[in-house]
């Protein structure tokens, strides 16, 4: 499990920061990356999938939230 939170957490880091680059760039390094492959929406796919699994998960993961 531990494999599949950092694989997680990786790829909620690697939108995060591609919606950063958006917003303050215009630029979508995704498409630039697999625009031209297909693979754009897989990508997308498997960060809104980690975005569930921490949302889900993060109560029982973290160290902070759950001593409260």
């Amino acid at each position: 499990m531990k494999v599949l939170h950092m694989v997680a957490f990786s790829l909620l880091v690697v939108g995060g920061l591609n919606w950063g680059l958006v917003a303050l760039l215009n630029l979508n390094l995704v498409e630039t990356i697999f625009g031209g492959m297909g693979l754009t929406n897989i990508v997308y796919i498997l960060v809104g999938v980690s975005a569930i699994y921490i949302g889900a998960t993060h109560m029982g993961d973290c160290k902070v939230c759950s001593k409260g």
